[in-house]
């Protein structure tokens, strides 16, 4: 089983396969999981078997730590390519996100000017305001969107709560292009079901959808460690060059990850 659990507040800096050298920040609990999706290929496990003990960390110690981070890093000549809020779980559920949000770009600003700001979500709380106005703020706003299929998104991606793609669809246009899609490609079984999703009455509803949202940007890509439930393959890398060109075809920027 996937048990790949990040420090927290900051852990890195490690190699990202889309982002280039990124010093992630984890708003979670540093002894477990703590996520609005419970995914059947999230790297860091199922949420039933990574409840934390300890509390999130809290803005100030996520400023302090990531000051000083960064001050050795600079001093070290080795600044980040990026600052990625990613980890254990989903970040924009922390109670005081657009705070830190607003911490970060500022430390950005002192310390490393180029660096990119991004954060990974699911998506699942972008309708929330305070949320919305956090990621209109950063640069790279990267969001999941595996499907337009509810019932697919219940059989994998499993929300941990109400969940609407068609409402989320809907947010994401009100970014107006201030959004990168991010999506997860697939084969296999969980044990009783088909869950991949390189098929064409998938991609093509995805496509419109995509189309519809008008991201700066989307990244494809698939399985790259353990998975918590197996019986999950790679979609292949000429899978994954079809559906960037697909993207390409309707002007927006695309990428794969292998």
């Amino acid at each position: 089983m996937a048990t790949v659990i990040y420090p927290s507040p900051i852990f890195g800096p490690v190699h990202s396969r889309r982002l280039g050298t990124s010093l992630g920040i984890n708003l979670m609990p540093a002894d477990g999981k703590v996520c609005t999706f419970d995914c059947i290929y999230c790297e860091c496990g199922l949420n039933a078997d990574r409840r934390p003990q300890k509390k999130r960390p809290t803005r100030q110690v996520v400023r302090a730590a990531l000051e000083s981070q960064l001050k050795k890093m600079k001093d070290g000549a080795q600044l980040p390519d990026v600052i990625t809020f990613a980890g254990n779980g989903e970040p924009t559920a922390h109670p005081d996100f657009l705070n830190i949000i607003k911490d970060t770009i500022g430390l950005r600003n002192a310390y490393c000017p180029g660096a990119k700001v991004s954060v990974l979500s699911n998506a699942t709380l972008i309708t929330r305001a305070e949320v919305f106005e956090a990621l209109l703020l950063v640069d790279n706003n990267i969001l999941k969107l595996d499907t337009v299929d509810n019932g697919y998104i219940r059989m994998v991606n499993r929300p941990c709560g109400a969940y609407d793609v068609r409402v989320l669809t809907e947010r994401m246009k009100e970014f107006k292009g201030h959004v990168i899609i991010q999506t997860m490609f697939m084969h296999g079984n969980d044990g009783t079901k088909d869950v991949g999703n390189v098929k064409e009455e998938m991609i093509a509803p995805w496509l419109q959808a995509v189309k519809e949202i008008g991201p700066q940007q989307v990244m494809v890509y698939t399985i790259d460690r353990e998975t918590p439930v197996h019986g999950l393959r790679k979609a292949s890398h000429e899978e994954l060059d079809i559906i960037v060109k697909r993207v390409r075809e309707l002007g927006i920027e695309a990428s794969a990850s292998y």
